[in-house]
């Protein structure tokens, strides 16, 4: 097990290249299982998640090669239908080859994803709209039994929202269940997310007949089959809006290049309104030059803002523990409210142990600055609290050393090397406390 050692104090100088989005490959790399002859993805990311689900698509029969960050998969319309518990517990995401099997191979065994740390996470969602399409569905021993009827899956109508907003895994299992389904599929209340964009996309360049993506209503047509191509995995707004945070946290200037800025409005928003100068160019603004952003140095410590988050195109809870974060440098009192896991503070008391001072009421942190943070051994409890640590860690005055980032492997490509890139001191060593 490694950890992170991290000393601050230096502001962060340089520019990066976003890595591809771990949140849009998994399900597009799922999706291959819908799909006859070879499928090619290109920028996919070198990720825990990942590889854990290249095993899971190799147990289920596919071929897999990688090379570097292009992915060709294989599926046969013919062979195993179960994905077992070892794995799907490593990784929630594992469930979105649930609708894919059920729709090319007429039925799929997968266990219930379990506890998170995050909160309860049901996906009664997913199984609701797969009902929708025909699909006999039991719940046995902690496995999901589903069984397409005999003639197959049958398009039918859904909505998929529950009182926290609409599921965006579970309208990729419904989707792409409902692209080889008789008939048409309407799923309201959809996941309006960028990755259930770039899903469609992909289902759509091989042979999918999808309307409406990015919206709230999707309408599907089945078709008889799809097929393989070449795509690219879209690049990463949650890792981008990581790095720009570390950034503006710092005093810094961070350019992240190849990222997709209509996807960070709410946080462009947030810089403004706070005082964090911030420039954006590329994509036929100047030739040649793909989308970027560069946060820039804050003549004056910035106003913390209040910030509730939301599915998209509200502030994603993804970048909540960030924003917690960078709030210790701004002047003022911020609410920090996340409706969408509200239990999802557990770095809380970690931040505090850096001298952050943050006081938690239900699902909502209050964080007064600015404060002087000071290094000290944290303890990571998920992915996106991991980040929070490291951030915070960068302006703390020490050392911070930051164990479990396992759970930061999960979903950044090489973090450490993009900071050491930008002047960031962090440093990867094999946690000699761990077993």
């Amino acid at each position: 097990m490694d950890r992170f050692l991290v000393e601050g104090g230096r502001p962060l100088q340089g520019a990066v290249t976003a890595s591809g989005s771990k949140n849009a490959a998994l399900p597009m790399l799922a999706a291959s299982l819908l799909f006859e002859g070879p499928a090619v993805y290109r920028r996919v990311p070198d990720l825990a998640d990942l590889r854990t689900l290249f095993r899971l698509l190799q147990d289920l029969g596919a071929e897999v090669q990688v090379q570097g960050d292009r992915v060709q998969t294989e599926v046969p319309s013919h062979g195993p239908t179960e994905a077992p518990y070892e794995v799907v517990r490593k990784m929630r995401a594992s469930v979105a080859v649930l609708g894919p099997l059920l729709a090319r191979r007429g039925r799929a065994r997968v266990s219930l994803p379990g506890g998170c740390v995050l909160g309860d996470r049901p996906i009664d969602l997913h199984l609701k709209g797969l009902h929708a399409l025909g699909a006999d569905l039991q719940v046995r021993h902690g496995i999901v039994e589903a069984q397409a009827p005999a003639g197959g899956l049958r398009g039918g109508t859904v909505y998929l929202a529950s009182s926290r907003g609409s599921t965006v895994l579970g309208t990729a299992n419904v989707m792409m269940a409902a692209s080889l389904a008789k008939g048409v599929t309407v799923i309201e209340a959809a996941a309006e997310e960028p990755e259930i964009e770039a899903l469609a996309a992909l289902l759509n360049r091989a042979g999918a007949c999808i309307h409406g993506a990015g919206s709230h209503r999707l309408e599907i047509e089945g078709v008889e089959a799809l097929h393989g191509g070449e795509c690219e995995i879209p690049p990463d707004r949650i890792e981008t809006g990581t790095l720009l945070l570390a950034g503006a946290l710092t005093r810094g200037r961070v350019r992240v290049n190849d990222c997709r800025p209509d996807e960070l409005t709410v946080l462009l928003d947030l810089f403004h309104r706070a005082g964090v100068p911030f420039a954006q160019g590329g994509d036929g603004g100047e030739a040649g030059l793909r989308p970027w952003l560069e946060v820039q140095p804050w003549p004056n410590p910035p106003r913390v803002l209040d910030v509730a988050t939301r599915p998209f195109p509200g502030f994603p809870t993804d970048l909540q523990a960030q924003w917690l974060a960078f709030c210790t440098a701004g002047e003022g009192l911020a609410l920090v409210t996340d409706t969408v896991y509200p239990d999802r503070f557990m770095h809380v008391p970690e931040l505090n142990r850096l001298g952050a001072g943050i006081r938690r009421e239900g699902n909502t942190a209050l964080v007064v600055g600015p404060v002087r943070l000071s290094g000290a051994p944290v303890l990571a409890s998920d992915l996106r609290a991991s980040a929070a640590l490291v951030l915070a860690g960068l302006v703390a005055s020490g050392q911070t050393i930051v164990r479990r980032v396992y759970h930061l492997d999960r979903g950044y490509e090489a973090l450490e090397e993009k900071l050491r890139q930008l002047g960031g001191r962090v440093v990867r060593e094999r946690d000699p406390e761990s077993p």
